[in-house]
């Protein structure tokens, strides 16, 4: 079993990953771009894939109405996104590829909130892109509070 390791920028917090799938995605939401600068590029990660140490350090804030973010309180590096509501999506988490140790080898695979990705960013390649309105569907979020 392949593990491969990250933390945030102070060491605070660092995490294992076993078996980490080299595929990764692009959230071009308007939150997500707030609290990157720019499109939130991270991997989907199992609950039980992933082993954080330094728990104490970690600050979380429930940022919509069905998902939570956290960065360490030390330095300020975000650490995951995970949605919180009833939905397929909430058994993993969403760590940004820039905390690997290691990000060589992972592949943009997908890119979501595609409507809402400014006319600046444009990656190279062909991968599956998805609308507002077809995430929403697809992680059986139905409600009426937009995630800007």
């Amino acid at each position: 079993m392949s593990e491969h390791s990250g933390r945030c920028m102070c060491g605070a917090v660092t995490f294992v990953i076993t078996d980490l799938r080299p595929d990764f995605g692009a959230c071009h939401c308007e939150m997500c771009r707030r609290w990157t600068g720019s499109a939130f590029l991270g991997i989907s990660v199992p609950a039980d894939a992933i082993r954080f140490e330094g728990g104490e350090h970690v600050r979380t804030l429930q940022s919509s109405a069905w998902a939570q973010r956290a960065w360490c309180g030390q330095c300020g590096t975000g650490l995951w996104y995970r949605v919180t509501a009833d939905s397929p999506m909430a058994k993993n988490y969403e760590i940004p590829i820039g905390l690997l140790d290691d990000a060589n080898g992972l592949e943009l695979t997908r890119e979501i909130f595609i409507d809402c990705k400014p006319d600046c960013f444009a990656y190279q390649g062909e991968r599956r892109t998805l609308t507002r309105q077809r995430v929403m569907e697809l992680y059986r979020i139905d409600l009426e509070e937009p995630e800007a």
